[in-house]
């Protein structure tokens, strides 16, 4: 096609914006579509919540530290940024994960498959459960599957096909470590969606884990790597976002850091078609044919609301926590014998202030020189989010108190670095998919205006990037259609 380029305007440099702008180029250029994309973001910097910090020789995480290999998206696109040899894998010498259980850390069992154990056997010699416990998870083997439509929470659901006992020591300190929120309010089938399939196709979580192990596909292509779980970049995942914004950029992206977007404005032009108009904060606005707003859901509310009031009230619903990360490194020899494998989880009933603690220096290699240790702790979350009034040194000294009395670590750190994500993650409650739905259908007279990112169909880094794909494809189908 040929013509006066398209222009589309991305509202959030975050992850999912980056790889919308990345993703509408793509399929541009494929299409034969002239689009000049425009990528505004707030803050100074990009990549959001992937903040990565190299301090000497210590490379720190403020945000996430990895993502899930087992959803491709991120695997793809580090390919096609020239990055998979930059990739590595967690150190499989050190995989051993513990839980923090009745006063000392337990190892979490072989045959723990994504929170669902297909083995027992090890389950008895954890002493993370009662016997009692474990004969009640067995009663998932024989447990008829619910039945009927409706959402049902995370702690519902696994107390009922599992117990009360699993759930609270070993399946709730694990998912709160993935979305820092309360299993009692978080919808099953917008965070976990495969474990109610399971229920329903084979009657039991247990049957349905030994059937998928059963039923894997084949291993890597023959020449292609594989890779552990949980994967991350050498130089840490700000390598990704640098490649990113160097790749968009190269491909015609005009780039916008620290400028804020107050509104959008629409104008009518022919019958159901509209132009609008994103105004910045010092009053000057750019002409779009369409607009993704790729921002957390209390900001899109504020752009979105004098178009749609409904949505913005729905999109007001989504809640979120807060968190922070306390990064500590230590002289390798000064640390006790607790620290041994990749770090411990903290179930919720223990009353403790750490959600979890990561020993970052034997997870990942690269991240600290030999003779130093860095570990990782995370605070905050649904219902734990009293320590974070706190202030950088007094939130240490509790972080550091917590290690001493669950790890034995004593000793005192040779650096410290404490990052605050304010409202930082999205809560998929009861009834989430449901107020997507309401979302969508509320802004549907406004074609040409998206919504992607973390607080709508996945809170991970390949989720983000998948969604700001299939984003992209909508914004190109749009744009096609008006030639």
């Amino acid at each position: 096609m040929t013509g006066s380029p398209k222009q589309v305007v991305i509202v959030g440099g975050g992850i999912a914006g980056l790889a919308t702008t990345f993703a509408l180029q793509e399929r541009a250029a494929e299409a034969g579509i002239p689009l000049a994309c425009t990528l505004i973001e707030a803050e100074s910097g990009w990549g959001g919540k992937i903040v990565t910090h190299k301090v000497g020789d210590l490379i720190i995480e403020a945000g996430p530290d990895s993502f899930l290999s087992q959803k491709p998206w991120a695997l793809e696109l580090c390919g096609k940024l020239g990055l998979s040899g930059r990739l590595i894998n967690t150190n499989e010498l050190h995989k051993k994960t513990f839980v923090f259980s009745r006063g000392r850390l337990r190892e979490l069992p072989e045959g723990l498959v994504v929170i669902v154990p297909t083995k027992l056997g090890p389950l008895f010699r954890s002493g993370l459960l009662s016997w009692s416990g474990i004969a009640r998870m067995a009663l998932d083997l024989v447990l008829p599957a619910r039945r009927g439509a409706g959402d049902e929470s995370l702690a519902s659901f696994f107390r009922r096909r599992l117990g009360h006992e699993a759930f609270e020591r070993l399946i709730e300190p694990l998912m709160a470590g993935i979305y820092a929120g309360d299993a009692e309010q978080m919808s099953l089938k917008a965070t976990f969606p495969r474990f109610l399939e399971m229920e329903q196709q084979y009657g039991s979580l247990i049957r349905g884990m030994l059937a998928g192990r059963s039923t894997a596909g084949p291993g890597p292509r023959h020449g292609s790597p594989s890779r552990t779980m949980f994967v991350t970049v050498q130089n840490g995942l700000g390598e990704m976002v640098t490649a990113l914004v160097g790749r968009i950029a190269g491909a015609g992206a005009t780039l916008m850091p620290a400028r804020q977007v107050v509104a959008i404005r629409v104008r009518a032009g022919r019958p159901g078609v509209r132009t609008y108009d994103v105004v910045l904060e010092n009053g000057s606005a750019m002409s779009a044919e369409a607009v993704v707003l790729a921002t957390p859901a209390f900001v899109s509310a504020e752009l979105v609301r004098p178009l749609s009031p409904v949505s913005a009230r729905m999109l007001e619903t989504i809640p979120y926590a807060s968190t922070a990360t306390v990064s500590l490194a230590y002289a390798a020899d000064a640390l006790g014998s607790s620290v041994g494998g990749f770090g411990f989880v903290v179930p919720r009933m223990e009353g403790r202030e750490l959600i979890a603690a990561t020993w970052t220096s034997l997870k990942w290699a690269h991240r600290a020189p030999p003779a130093q240790a860095l570990i990782r702790c995370y605070v905050g979350g649904v219902g734990r989010e009293a320590i974070l009034k706190a202030d950088d040194e007094r939130l240490v000294q509790q972080v550091r108190a917590e290690l001493r009395s669950m790890a034995g670590i004593a000793a005192e750190p040779i650096y410290v670095e404490v990052n605050r994500w304010e409202r930082g993650m999205p809560q998929y409650t009861l009834g989430h998919l449901d107020r997507l739905a309401q979302i969508k259908s509320s802004l549907g007279n406004y074609q040409g205006l998206y919504l992607t990112g973390s607080a709508y169909r996945g809170v991970g880094i390949p989720d983000c990037i998948r969604d700001g794909s299939e984003t992209a494809a909508e914004v190109i189908r749009y744009v096609a259609a008006r030639q």
